[in-house]
C-alpha cells in the first residue's frame, strides 16, 4: 500500500468538530502539546455530552478557538472552512442505547451533519485533508477472525447504521468529487473525560458511589479496548502519512469480555464483586468486534499502552476528578432521565 507525501501540521489551522466531547477534547490537548504553531478551531454544539470543563485549562490559549455551533448549520460551517487547512470530524451522536430509544437525531447529526461538512469541503480546494472518524461498529459482529477495511459493512444498531451511512458518504465524496477524505475506524476508546453513561466510566463512578454495575446479558460480549491517547496518536499518523481515499482500522488487540472489565474495575477500587448485576441484554447486542490493523501499523503506528495499566490509570482519573463526573451525574437532568429510563430499572 502506498502512502501520500507526509503532511505537516505546524503552522496550519485545523478544524476539530465535536472537540468538547471525549475523544475530541483529548485530541485537542494532544495536538496543542505536540505542535507549537498549530492552531485549532473547535466547533461543538454542546449537546449533553459536550463539556467545556474538558478544555478549561486551554480556553485562553491563543492557538485555540471555540465556536458553539451545529455541524448541520451550513452557513457556520462554510465560514469556518474558509479559515482552515484540515479537518478531523469527531462530532456525532454515539451512544448505542440512546439510538435504540430514539434514532432520529443520530441520522440527522451523523449522516446529514457529515453531508454538510462534505459539501463545504467540496468548495474549499485549500483544505488538504479531512479525517472522518467512523467506528469499528460499522462492520457488525464477528465470531472469529478480524475485520479488514475492505470488508462489507453490516451495522446492527441505529447508531452503527448512522455511522456506516456517513462512512460510505465520505467514500462517495472521494470517488465522485476527489475530496481529500480519509476514514478511520477506531475500536472502543476509554480514558479521561469520557461521559459517564459509557461502559467504563459508568461502572467506575457507580462503584465509587456504591451503586450496582448493570452488565448486559451474561457479560460475555467482547470488545477491543483502545486507550484514547493511542487513538490520538493513530489519527495523527493518518493525518501525516495516510493515503487519501483510504480507510484505516485502529485497534489495540485488547480483546476482553465485558464481565472481565467489570471485575477489574471493582478490584482496582477494592469494592465487592457483588456490585456487578446481570441485567436484560441490549437489543441487537453485537457479540464481538475485532479489527485487522495491519494498514495503520504500516504507517509506523502501534499502541503504547497496555490494557490493565491504562485501565488502572483511567480508574484513578475518575477517583481524582470526582467533581467533574458528579456535576454530570447529579446535576444533569438529561443524564438522570436517561439513566432512570434505560439502566436503573432493567432487570
Amino acid at each position: 500500500m502506498s502512502v501520500d507525501k507526509r503532511r505537516s501540521l505546524e503552522g496550519k489551522t485545523l478544524l476539530i468538530t465535536g472537540g468538547a466531547g471525549f475523544i475530541g477534547s483529548n485530541f485537542i490537548h494532544y495536538l496543542l502539546k505536540r505542535y507549537s504553531s498549530l492552531k485549532i478551531i473547535n466547533l461543538d454544539k454542546l449537546t449533553y455530552a459536550g463539556n467545556l470543563d474538558n478544555l478549561k485549562d486551554i480556553e485562553r490559549n491563543p492557538r485555540y478557538e471555540f465556536i458553539q455551533g451545529d455541524i448541520k448549520d451550513k452557513e457556520t460551517v462554510q465560514k469556518i472552512f474558509q479559515r482552515i487547512e484540515g479537518v478531523v470530524h469527531f462530532a456525532a451522536e454515539t451512544h448505542v442505547d440512546r439510538s435504540i430509544l430514539s434514532a432520529g437525531e443520530f441520522v440527522l447529526t451523523d449522516v446529514f451533519g457529515s453531508f454538510i461538512l462534505f459539501e463545504a469541503l467540496r468548495s474549499a480546494s485549500h483544505v488538504e485533508f479531512f479525517i472522518h472518524v467512523s467506528t469499528d461498529e460499522v462492520y457488525g459482529s464477528l465470531d472469529k477472525g478480524f475485520f479488514k477495511e475492505d470488508d462489507p459493512l453490516s451495522p446492527s444498531s441505529p447508531y452503527a447504521a448512522s455511522k456506516a451511512g456517513a462512512d460510505r458518504l465520505a467514500h462517495a465524496y472521494f470517488v465522485t468529487y476527489g475530496s481529500p477524505l480519509i476514514i478511520v475506524r477506531p475500536s472502543n476508546n476509554f480514558g479521561p473525560y469520557q461521559y459517564p453513561e459509557k461502559f467504563i466510566p459508568l461502572f467506575v463512578t457507580n462503584a465509587l458511589e456504591g451503586r450496582t454495575l448493570p452488565l448486559y446479558g451474561r457479560g460475555t460480549n467482547v470488545r477491543d479496548w483502545l486507550y484514547v491517547e493511542d487513538d490520538c496518536r493513530a489519527i495523527e499518523a493518518v493525518i501525516q502519512k495516510g493515503k487519501i481515499g483510504e480507510a484505516y482500522n485502529i485497534g489495540a488487540n485488547n480483546e476482553v469480555q465485558n464481565i472481565a472489565v467489570a471485575r477489574k474495575i471493582v478490584a482496582f477500587l477494592g469494592k465487592s464483586q457483588d456490585l456487578i448485576k446481570l441485567v436484560q441484554d441490549r437489543l441487537g447486542h453485537d457479540r464481538r468486534y475485532a479489527l485487522d490493523c495491519r494498514k495503520i501499523r504500516a504507517l509506523g503506528w502501534k499502541p503504547q499502552f497496555e490494557f490493565d495499566e491504562a485501565l488502572a490509570s483511567t480508574v484513578r482519573w475518575y477517583v481524582e476528578n470526582e467533581a467533574w463526573w458528579k456535576r454530570i451525574k447529579e446535576r444533569s437532568p438529561d443524564f438522570k432521565s436517561f439513566y432512570d429510563q434505560y439502566y436503573k430499572d432493567r432487570k
